[in-house]
């Protein structure tokens, strides 16, 4: 077979949270600045790819063509290596559900996988969209501006509402990743769940991590309205992994084992 079953997934992503709670510090930093820089990557790809197409003529599928470029960052995640915040919100509660690992492997592991992958967003917006002007010209700055903009607009209820949306998708990315055996079965089905959440505009905080410096770093908004955003959407997307995917799965094929 070239996937695994559902339950041999559920299997396999507790089996991931927890190497990924005992990971040492030093692969966490590195793996951690390494995703975050990813993401990024992908949602420069998007703006750059997506920046100068006419709204009047191109309407939503802008949103489709960026969809369907902006995957390349989680490829590079789970392909390359990374340890991603919203993939181990789901990956390392599962363990935790499991009671593989005790909580206190969630807030540490989670508390350092923000940090680097904030650092990681950060570097990319700083040096390749302010520095080099990649975000900050013509198209481009309206663009990103635009998005930035869009996001901070969310009450903290939407912004929170739209994280749950935004992490069941990534994760349930994640988790058909690790049901696939193959690289090709790998990168699609990454593919199909990061199109459809980028496309419908749902919020995720470390691709925010990115796009809302980004704006800041161009002159528009400010630290406060970001923080604010950061924990709506952290939050979102810490029940959009943990429960409606690692959760619910665990609950369905797992718990029975404990």
């Amino acid at each position: 077979m070239t996937f695994h079953p559902p339950k041999e997934t559920a299997r396999l992503a507790m089996e991931h949270g927890e190497k990924k709670a005992h990971l040492p510090i030093t692969t966490q930093l590195l793996l951690g600045f390494l995703a975050g820089a990813f993401i990024a990557f992908g949602f420069l790809l998007d703006i750059r790819v997506v920046g100068n197409l006419p709204e009047e003529i191109w309407g939503s599928m802008s949103a489709f063509i960026g969809g369907a470029v902006f995957p390349v960052g989680l490829v590079f995640v789970l392909l390359a290596g990374g340890e991603l915040l919203t993939g181990n919100m789901m990956a390392v509660a599962t363990a935790r559900f499991a009671g593989r690992i005790s909580t206190g492997y969630i807030i540490k592991n989670w508390s350092i996988i923000a940090i680097t992958n904030f650092v990681g967003s950060i570097f990319v917006a700083y040096f390749f969209g302010h520095f080099l002007g990649l975000t900050e010209t013509g198209p481009f700055l309206e663009k990103t501006v635009t998005i930035a903009e869009g996001k901070l607009e969310d009450s903290f209820l939407q912004a929170f509402i739209s994280g749950i949306g935004a992490n069941w998708l990534v994760c349930l990315a994640v988790w058909l990743c690790y049901a696939a055996d193959d690289v090709a079965g790998k990168i699609l089905s990454i593919w199909f769940p990061i199109m459809a959440f980028v496309a419908i505009g749902f919020q995720h905080v470390v691709a925010n991590m990115f796009v809302i410096p980004a704006a800041i770093f161009a002159g528009y908004f400010t630290w406060m309205e970001y923080l604010e955003n950061f924990v709506a959407v952290f939050f979102g997307n810490a029940v959009g992994g943990a429960i409606f995917v690692g959760w619910f799965y665990w609950a369905a094929y797992l718990r029975e084992d404990v």
